[in-house]
């Protein structure tokens, strides 16, 4: 059985496409982002726009924690945060900013994802230097 050109293009460009998304949702590892920290609250702005920028959160053990969420697109994807281990689950309005604020988490990596499990982010939340 021969393959035209045409079918080997529409092949190589399937395979080429697969190999992306798998990439993007399996493969890529996001930089970590340090929390900055005002009047004993460590805080994170987090962008969600198609996905969490930064996806991955580092901060303190022992400090509350405020994460702002600064929604910008109007995907139903992205309408809903999760944080299933602090037992947060909170609608995201298109446009507008939400603040979430935790107690201080003990040290341990949580994950956050949006109602669909689709957009995921990580809190590592490293012990306090003595």
């Amino acid at each position: 059985m021969l393959v035209t050109l045409d079918e080997a293009v529409v092949l190589t460009t399937g395979i080429a496409a697969a190999a992306l998304v798998n990439w993007w949702f399996f493969g890529s590892r996001p930089k970590a982002r340090a929390a900055s920290a005002a009047n004993g609250v460590q805080e994170f702005t987090v962008i969600v726009d198609g996905g969490y920028a930064p996806a991955a959160l580092v901060a303190q053990a022992g400090l509350p924690l405020r994460l702002v969420f600064d929604r910008r697109d109007s995907s139903s994807c992205s309408e809903e945060i999760v944080l299933p281990a602090f037992g947060v689950r909170r609608f995201l309005p298109s446009g507008a900013r939400t603040t979430i604020d935790l107690p201080a988490p003990e040290a341990g990596q949580y994950e956050f994802t949006c109602g669909m499990g689709m957009l995921r982010g990580t809190l590592t939340v490293e012990p306090r230097a003595t």
